[in-house]
Protein backbone atom coordinates (compact mmCIF):
# COMPACT_ATOMS: atom_id res chain seq x y z
CA UNK A 1 0.00 0.00 0.00
CA UNK A 2 1.50 3.27 -0.76
CA UNK A 3 2.34 6.09 1.54
CA UNK A 4 -0.54 8.46 0.61
CA UNK A 5 -3.47 5.39 0.24
CA UNK A 6 -1.69 4.92 4.00
CA UNK A 7 -2.36 8.16 5.29
CA UNK A 8 -5.33 9.17 3.42
CA UNK A 9 -6.68 5.62 5.38
CA UNK A 10 -5.60 6.71 8.81
CA UNK A 11 -7.15 10.49 8.24
CA UNK A 12 -10.44 8.42 7.03
CA UNK A 13 -10.39 6.37 10.54
CA UNK A 14 -9.47 9.04 12.68
CA UNK A 15 -12.00 11.63 11.52
CA UNK A 16 -15.03 9.31 11.87
CA UNK A 17 -13.73 8.06 15.48
CA UNK A 18 -15.25 10.66 18.31
CA UNK A 19 -15.04 9.29 21.94
CA UNK A 20 -18.27 8.36 22.83
CA UNK A 21 -19.08 7.98 26.59
CA UNK A 22 -21.21 5.92 27.98
CA UNK A 23 -23.25 5.58 31.42
CA UNK A 24 -26.32 6.53 33.44
CA UNK A 25 -28.79 9.07 32.37
CA UNK A 26 -30.99 11.01 35.33
CA UNK A 27 -33.04 13.79 35.36
CA UNK A 28 -33.04 17.01 37.64
CA UNK A 29 -34.70 20.14 38.18
CA UNK A 30 -33.12 23.52 36.77
CA UNK A 31 -31.83 26.15 38.67
CA UNK A 32 -28.34 27.94 38.66
CA UNK A 33 -25.51 25.35 37.05
CA UNK A 34 -21.63 25.50 37.53
CA UNK A 35 -21.07 27.39 34.20
CA UNK A 36 -23.43 30.20 36.31
CA UNK A 37 -26.22 30.51 34.11
CA UNK A 38 -30.23 29.64 35.03
CA UNK A 39 -32.00 27.74 33.12
CA UNK A 40 -35.64 25.92 33.10
CA UNK A 41 -36.98 22.51 32.83
CA UNK A 42 -37.72 23.15 29.35
CA UNK A 43 -34.37 24.03 28.74
CA UNK A 44 -32.00 21.36 27.00
CA UNK A 45 -29.56 21.16 29.88
CA UNK A 46 -26.90 18.10 30.74
CA UNK A 47 -24.30 18.29 33.42
CA UNK A 48 -21.29 16.15 33.58
CA UNK A 49 -19.70 14.28 36.22
CA UNK A 50 -16.70 16.25 37.54
CA UNK A 51 -14.24 14.55 35.88
CA UNK A 52 -15.66 15.11 32.29
CA UNK A 53 -16.52 18.93 33.37
CA UNK A 54 -12.57 19.60 34.43
CA UNK A 55 -11.55 21.44 36.93
CA UNK A 56 -11.23 25.11 35.59
CA UNK A 57 -10.49 27.16 38.19
CA UNK A 58 -13.57 29.38 37.41
CA UNK A 59 -16.36 26.85 36.49
CA UNK A 60 -18.25 29.61 34.83
CA UNK A 61 -15.75 29.96 32.35
CA UNK A 62 -15.15 26.16 31.65
CA UNK A 63 -13.96 24.78 28.51
CA UNK A 64 -17.44 22.28 28.40
CA UNK A 65 -19.83 25.38 29.11
CA UNK A 66 -22.02 25.90 26.26
CA UNK A 67 -20.87 22.79 23.98
CA UNK A 68 -23.52 20.42 22.91
CA UNK A 69 -23.22 16.58 23.23
CA UNK A 70 -25.65 14.09 21.43
CA UNK A 71 -27.04 11.50 24.08
CA UNK A 72 -28.31 7.77 22.38
CA UNK A 73 -30.55 5.55 24.03
CA UNK A 74 -30.41 1.29 22.37
CA UNK A 75 -33.57 2.06 21.61
CA UNK A 76 -32.26 4.59 18.53
CA UNK A 77 -33.93 7.62 20.29
CA UNK A 78 -31.15 10.62 20.35
CA UNK A 79 -31.31 13.73 22.14
CA UNK A 80 -29.00 16.94 22.13
CA UNK A 81 -28.27 19.08 24.79
CA UNK A 82 -26.08 21.94 25.89
CA UNK A 83 -23.46 21.11 29.12
CA UNK A 84 -24.40 24.16 31.64
CA UNK A 85 -23.52 22.45 34.80
CA UNK A 86 -21.87 19.45 36.70
CA UNK A 87 -23.52 17.22 38.58
CA UNK A 88 -22.87 17.98 42.61
CA UNK A 89 -20.50 15.74 44.99
CA UNK A 90 -19.58 13.27 42.94
CA UNK A 91 -23.18 12.11 42.22
CA UNK A 92 -22.10 11.12 38.36
CA UNK A 93 -19.57 8.89 37.71
CA UNK A 94 -17.27 9.41 34.68
CA UNK A 95 -19.64 8.89 31.50
CA UNK A 96 -23.14 9.22 33.42
CA UNK A 97 -24.82 12.34 33.01
CA UNK A 98 -27.63 14.12 34.49
CA UNK A 99 -30.34 16.20 32.44
CA UNK A 100 -33.39 17.93 32.34
CA UNK A 101 -36.72 17.04 32.17
CA UNK A 102 -37.42 17.77 28.60
CA UNK A 103 -34.35 16.27 27.61
CA UNK A 104 -34.83 13.60 29.75
CA UNK A 105 -38.52 13.49 28.49
CA UNK A 106 -37.27 12.47 24.60
CA UNK A 107 -35.34 9.60 25.69
CA UNK A 108 -37.99 7.66 27.91
CA UNK A 109 -40.31 8.40 30.52
CA UNK A 110 -39.64 10.51 33.75
CA UNK A 111 -41.02 7.66 35.76
CA UNK A 112 -37.89 5.44 34.28
CA UNK A 113 -35.92 7.76 36.36
CA UNK A 114 -32.77 5.98 35.24
CA UNK A 115 -31.37 4.44 31.71
CA UNK A 116 -28.51 3.97 29.86
CA UNK A 117 -26.85 5.60 27.74
CA UNK A 118 -24.01 6.79 25.31
CA UNK A 119 -22.63 9.81 24.18
CA UNK A 120 -20.45 12.69 22.54
CA UNK A 121 -19.43 16.02 22.12
CA UNK A 122 -21.62 17.35 19.83
CA UNK A 123 -20.89 20.68 19.00
CA UNK A 124 -19.29 24.04 19.75
CA UNK A 125 -20.66 26.85 21.10
CA UNK A 126 -24.32 27.46 20.58
CA UNK A 127 -23.62 24.85 17.43
CA UNK A 128 -24.97 21.64 17.60
CA UNK A 129 -23.84 20.40 14.21
CA UNK A 130 -19.89 21.21 14.91
CA UNK A 131 -17.76 18.53 17.15
CA UNK A 132 -15.30 19.75 20.23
Amino acid sequence: MSALLKTLFAVAVSASSVAAFAGDMTYFHQGMGACGQVHSDSDAVVALSALDFGNDANPNSAAVCGKWVKITHSSGKTARAQVWDKCPGGECVSGSIDVSPSVFQQIADLSVGRTKVTWEPGGLRHSPLEHW
